[in-house]
């Protein structure tokens, strides 16, 4: 509890934009925003990685959209995302274009890297249609030249005004569902950029230290600039940004229309559940049974839903059908005797041709029931590939 000399600085009054289903700025909580490491167009995965970061507690997770594969695989990720994603554009603005395609709920573009007004305008104008959020991205390495020419290098003024000269070609279009960031490398100019745009802006701000670096050094790094920032009052959104693998985390689905089940809640059942035992085994939580046990053929004990039931399964083979809510339980009794048995002698214990019947069965009637392709992710692919033909045209 604070002393009677001491006050608490008031958060920042900011405009409130929306990013799927998480609301940021004005009186919104501040969210946690993450960044998977895989390439997009490897869509299981990338939806491994993000299901491990929503776990983890993030509320949005940004992929990268730099070509056309990437877009495409936007479009079968999007659908099967327990959080908001983000597409990150590089430096082509039709890239932008066929994210919004793909479903994505939010744009992050790099003012010094896309600097044909028209481009940028055209940009802002598709997002303003669909309702989707841009987050102007302004980086101090990637500072536009003649910005760095002008100051004398990437100084606060010349990162803020960069942001202003795109807020300036959005509102052309009538477009004001914008975040900003002004990040940097070196703190204390990250920190004096963000209080000089917080005086001159009212658009919510998403606040990172860039390149911080690996592991402890670079958490460290990060925090300084964000908690100072947070500290005063000052920002919306935040993210890490660390030289470091994501998350780690057991392995859960990437789940789609066919789920059975909450798949993050599983998950996170089975690690408390587990606990603090020390079992070295890979352990897989899978949302159905079409794809589940081959997805994760490698983990050494896995689970998939299917119809109100469990299928387990020992290195991709079915061994048990379980009830749904013996899912859990079931796991760390099988992690269990794996430790103990084996797995050969578990398996030769178990009838599973009986267990590979029933999951067969659930399998088929879920793929009658909803098909092969659950998202209709099939028909974005297609739009995409047909707009970006046509703009090469």
């Amino acid at each position: 509890m604070l002393g009677p000399n001491l006050t608490a600085a008031a958060r920042r009054k900011t405009r409130q934009v929306r990013v799927g289903s998480v609301l940021v700025g004005a009186d919104a909580p501040i969210s946690v925003q993450s960044m998977t490491t895989t390439k997009t167009s490897d869509v299981d995965g990338t939806l491994q990685q993000i299901y491990a970061l929503a776990g983890a507690g993030a509320d949005i997770v940004r992929c990268t959209c730099n070509r056309e594969e990437a877009a495409e695989g936007l479009a079968r990720i999007v659908p099967r995302s327990p959080v908001p994603i983000i597409a990150d554009i590089h430096n082509n603005h039709r890239m932008a274009l066929a994210a919004l395609d793909a479903g994505v709920h939010g744009l992050r573009l790099n003012p010094g890297n896309i600097t044909d007004p028209d481009k940028i305008k055209e940009v802002a104008a598709a997002a303003r249609d669909r309702g989707v959020s841009i987050r102007i991205g302004v980086n101090a390495g990637s500072l536009d030249s003649r910005l760095y020419q002008k100051y004398g290098g990437a100084t606060p003024e010349a990162l803020v005004e960069s942001a202003r000269v795109e807020l300036a070609y959005f509102e052309e279009v009538g477009f004001a569902d914008v975040k900003i960031s002004v990040k940097a490398s070196y703190v204390p100019l990250m920190i004096e950029a963000y209080r000089l745009l917080a005086d001159t802006t009212d658009h919510p701000l998403h606040l990172g230290v860039t390149e911080a670096g690996p592991g402890v050094a670079g958490l460290i790094k990060g925090t300084a600039g964000i908690a100072t920032l947070l500290a005063e009052g000052i920002g919306d959104t935040i993210r890490y940004s660390l030289t470091a693998d994501p998350v780690e985390d057991l392995i859960a689905c990437p789940s789609c229309g066919r789920a059975e089940i909450d798949v993050i809640a599983v998950a996170n059942a089975a690690m408390a559940a587990f606990g603090e035992q020390e079992i070295p085994l890979q352990v897989a939580v899978m949302g159905c049974v079409v794809n589940g046990p081959g997805e994760a053929r490698d983990a050494d004990l896995g689970i998939a839903a299917g119809r109100r039931k469990g299928h387990l399964f020992i290195k991709g083979r079915n061994v048990a059908v379980i009830p749904e809510d013996e899912m859990v339980h079931a796991l760390v009794h099988y992690a269990e005797r794996l430790l103990v048995e084996g797995a050969d002698a578990v398996l030769a214990s178990s009838d599973l041709e009986g267990a590979r019947k029933a999951a067969e069965a659930d399998r088929a009637a879920l793929l009658d029931e909803k098909g092969a392709d659950a998202n209709a992710s099939e028909t974005a692919v297609e739009l995409i590939r047909r707009h970006l033909r046509d703009g090469e045209a």
